[in-house]
């Protein structure tokens, strides 16, 4: 049975086009794949990292102490979910200009050396492999993309494109909507063409 893991990283519940875009892409997966199992993941509540989670990141197996076990008992859960997964949906708005920090308190629970990456002194591997990654974008203004006015403050995709290929998960694909702060006939016409290039991707 194939498993997809979706994070929602967006503080709105309602009115979320990012959400939006999410929906539309997880009920095409479904009709692709009808027995496939969802994960969910809200990132709103999701705590940071501590300095004990650092500790614990770097302390061998056989070091470990009750207080870091639990300090990374979260990153251990998270890292869990990513491996069981066939598929990572993640619906991420820009918020000035990067990733929501509940996004990034996800990325710093889940890229740990040994588990999810590894370095030999000379470089490094990604270990999670296997993967198709989604990724929803909505972004509040136009001109975010490849060779666009604002596009060298865009650092949503190239961020996520780059920290996924370095956990190993190259076959990602985004979908984006611009002008969501603005609404409107304009907003209507991005997410039409975001559902419209998700449609391609993945028939039904």
């Amino acid at each position: 049975m194939p498993v997809l893991l979706r994070l929602d990283a967006s503080a709105r519940q309602e009115g979320s086009v990012s959400r939006q875009l999410g929906d539309h892409l997880e009920n095409r997966l479904r009709l692709a794949k009808p027995d496939l199992r969802i994960l969910r993941r809200d990132l709103a509540s999701l705590p940071h990292i501590t300095e004990a989670t650092i500790a614990g990141y770097y302390t061998p197996t056989d070091q470990m102490t009750d207080a870091l076990r639990t300090a990374t008992a979260l990153s251990d859960e998270l890292i869990g979910e990513l491996r069981s997964a066939d598929y990572l949906l993640l619906t991420v708005p820009m918020y000035n200009f990067s990733i929501p920090s509940t996004l990034k308190a996800w990325i710093d629970q889940i890229v740990r050396i040994g588990h999810t990456f590894r370095y030999d002194g000379q470089k490094f591997d990604g270990l999670v492999t296997g993967k198709q990654v989604f990724v929803t974008c909505a972004y509040g203004a136009a001109g975010y993309g490849p060779g666009q006015g604002f596009s060298a403050a865009n650092f949503v995709e190239p961020y996520l494109r780059f920290l996924l290929t370095f956990l190993g998960m190259a076959d990602t694909h985004f979908f984006s909507a611009e002008m969501a702060a603005t609404g409107g006939d304009a907003l209507a016409s991005q997410i039409e063409a975001a559902k419209a290039a998700i449609d391609t991707a993945l028939p039904a």
